[in-house]
């Protein structure tokens, strides 16, 4: 027996592996030994748009307290965190924009308390503004205005069909416009005999959303009318005309979704008011289905919330204007 065989099978022994393999050099493997808990904590997040904010927060609390290298982090205290508060404060920014500020930099403080980094997290017991209402700013569609957005795509055409398709996605299902336009035909999957989504939400998170029946009779007029109903791996909503660049497989944009499906249709059904967005319609959904008795935990999960309290935000039960009192005020 060679003494590479011995080696093999001395036990905890590292086993060579194939010539074809890139093995890590040695200068790699103490430089990847020695990256900071922060810059893996970083790369760690998964979202572009989550990337890029959280960077802006964390990097706008290192300029505040005179953090230049990474590791320097793992020095700052809850008095550091409470000068950055009340920094935000006389800034007068919003309490919702504090309060993310705030999240992101726990969030580097948690990661670093997994990995032994830091002894505690300084950003805990560190008050953050509350808010001022409990509801959020996003407007909602009342159950009228929403039959009228539904019906305002032209039934006979091409375009018409897939934007009645678009506008049930939204509606009947609260889909956030990234995830609706990142739905492939096949995200439509048979679970316990019923039809779902297989949505890709926020943090690589994947969640499956039964699909109403009248979402399911209006996508499939469409997948008919488009003829891509085989291509599953491809996009579900895609453009219906492109004049630059003649591809029509790509899947549909947000700006296109938001644009020239939700804005354009608005108008058409007269339902138009300032702040109507795509989001408005995913607050439709959800408020539509507390207001007719689901369960908010239920409601949470059906959104991708991470936290039941921004769900809450939906819950416009107690401030209902028809059951206002002005209405029983008679003389």
């Amino acid at each position: 027996m060679t003494g590479m065989d011995q080696e093999r099978q001395r036990p905890g022994a590292l086993i060579p592996v194939g010539d074809t393999e890139r093995l890590l050099s040695r200068v790699e493997f103490q430089g990847l030994a020695r990256v900071p808990a922060e810059v893996e904590w970083f790369a760690n997040i998964d979202n572009p748009r989550t990337r890029r904010a959280y960077q802006t927060d964390v990097s706008e609390f290192a300029r505040f307290v005179g953090v230049q290298q990474a590791e320097e982090f793992r020095q700052v205290t809850r008095a550091h965190v409470i000068a950055w508060r009340d920094d935000l404060k006389r800034r007068q920014l919003s309490p919702a924009t504090m309060r993310r500020k705030l999240s992101a930099l726990s969030s580097l403080f948690e990661y670093l308390c997994d990995h032994n980094a830091v002894p505690h997290n300084p950003v805990k017991g560190v008050a953050r503004p509350r808010q001022a209402i409990n509801e959020g700013k996003t407007p909602a569609l009342s159950a009228g205005q929403a039959r009228r957005l539904l019906e305002a795509p032209p039934a006979e055409t091409l375009k018409g069909k897939r934007d009645r398709a678009i506008l049930a996605a939204l509606l009947y299902h609260g889909l956030r416009r990234e995830e609706l336009c990142g739905l492939t035909v096949g995200a439509i999957q048979q679970r316990r005999g019923i039809l779902h989504f297989r949505v890709h939400g926020k943090g690589s998170k994947t969640r499956y959303v039964p699909i109403h029946p009248r979402a399911i009779g209006l996508i499939e007029e469409y997948l008919e009318a488009a003829g891509h109903r085989e291509d599953r791996d491809g996009a579900l909503f895609r453009p219906v005309k492109n004049n630059a660049t003649g591809d029509l497989a790509k899947a549909l944009s947000a700006d296109a979704v938001y644009l020239n499906v939700v804005l354009h249709h608005a108008r058409r059904a007269r339902v138009y008011f300032a702040g109507l967005c795509p989001h408005a319609l995913r607050a439709t959904a959800a408020t539509t289905a507390l207001e007719n008795g689901s369960d908010i935990a239920k409601v949470q999960e059906w959104l991708g919330h991470a936290n039941v309290s921004t769900t809450r935000l939906y819950d416009k039960r107690q401030s209902r204007p028809e059951e206002s009192p002005t209405y029983r005020v008679e003389y």
